[in-house]
């Protein structure tokens, strides 16, 4: 097993310069890209008994949310590289620690063509894909190696416990993840390239694709961004939040981006103000605009989905960076807001900025027909005329 990956970025020279909002964040100039693909392995519903663990507040009556699982098919030229898996099909294939959240019903899966299914549907071969990229060890993100031939490489983060089940009864990850395959572990430190704070490695060495050091979430979790255009990325988030109401709304993203008036105008009445507030907002009236953080917070009591808490929250602060530019769309692993407004696989996400559908995303968790609206009890008309 390698245990050191030190992509260094290749030479620029010949690139012409371009003056772009992603250079204030020291991204280098490239005219080299990837494509980016979005596969939809299925949905994960999570029950109230886990809720707490993701965010906070949580409100009577919210009591379950669907998570999509998302997979990422990047295409460097020839070169096929996988960011994420979701989750294998089979439950009973899962570790215990895995398989009990789902026997509790805490978890309730929805799959009906794993990541392989699909991408064998859609004319690619899981003997064409070259790397595996885990954003981190979370079972709906490691799908099933075994379906992978050994001559497809795994990358993960540094700080990945690769300790198996049972040698470890807590462990999602087994012996057959690993066995037989090139497994490299990430080396941030023999990088020189930091962007918003976030410790960066350039994977193919020509500025395309770099996998960014964003721990707080769980041990060795990965963000990836590509660029998708010489001058426009997406940011593969992974699990560095789970409800976009954790990154937003923020000052920054409100002078970019500034939250639609009929959103505001919706918001006003069904946002909760007897759990959210902000300086402008009165009794039974929120104001999204005077509003300088976001509306939910990292999850933080014992047993939370986050191993280090503190730490997540200062990783989402610095991914609000590109949240609040224009040059870059962040997708998080499980964006509930993303579902029917973006291509799937085997379509491409390249155009997102020239299709505008950024401005689209930003605000649709305040909408309250949303999925991921969360911001007021659900409360029964029998039990509101009591």
């Amino acid at each position: 097993m390698r245990s050191i990956l030190c992509l260094l970025p290749a030479t620029l020279a010949l690139v012409p310069l371009v003056s772009a909002s992603f250079q204030q964040f020291g991204i280098p100039a490239s005219r080299s890209t990837v494509s980016v693909k979005r596969i939809l392995v299925g949905n994960l519903t999570v029950h109230d008994g886990i809720l707490p663990g993701l965010f906070s507040p949580n409100l009577p009556g919210v009591d379950s949310l669907p998570l999509p699982m998302y997979a990422f098919l990047l295409e460097h030229g020839a070169q096929k590289v996988m960011f994420d898996l979701g989750m294998r099909k089979d439950v009973s294939g899962l570790t215990p620690a895995a398989r009990e959240l789902f026997t509790a019903g805490e978890f309730v899966e929805g799959i009906k063509m794993d990541v392989v299914a699909q991408l064998e549907a859609g004319g690619v071969s899981v003997k064409d894909i070259e790397t595996v990229i885990w954003s981190h060890a979370h079972f709906d993100h490691t799908g099933d190696m075994t379906k992978f031939p050994n001559s497809t490489n795994l990358v993960i983060g540094p700080e990945t416990n690769m300790t198996i089940y049972p040698a470890d009864p807590s462990s999602y990850v087994q012996a057959s993840d690993f066995a037989g395959r090139n497994v490299t572990k990430v080396d941030f430190a023999k990088s020189n390239l930091t962007f918003s704070g976030l410790k960066a490695v350039d994977y193919f060495g020509d500025g395309s694709f770099y996998l960014m050091d964003t721990p707080g979430h769980f041990p060795g979790h990965l963000t990836g961004l590509a660029r998708v255009t010489p001058t426009s990325f997406i940011l593969l988030g992974g699990d560095s939040f789970h409800h976009d109401g954790q990154m937003r709304p923020r000052p920054a993203l409100q002078a970019a981006f500034p939250c639609p008036a009929h959103i505001r105008e919706s918001a006003s009445h069904t946002i909760s103000t007897d759990y959210f507030w902000s300086p402008d907002t009165r009794p039974g009236s929120f104001d999204v605009r005077s509003r300088a953080s976001p509306l939910l917070a990292i999850s933080d009591i014992p047993g939370s989905f986050y191993s280090d808490p503190v730490q997540a929250g200062v990783s989402v602060d610095k991914l609000a960076a590109f949240d609040a530019d224009e040059d870059f769309l962040v997708l998080i692993a499980h964006d509930i807001d993303a579902l029917g407004t973006l291509p799937y696989f085997p379509e491409a996400l390249d155009g997102w900025k020239a299709a505008g559908v950024k401005e689209g995303l930003l605000w649709h968790f305040l909408e309250v027909g949303s999925e991921s609206f969360v911001f007021r009890p659900n409360v029964s008309e029998s039990n509101s005329a009591e």
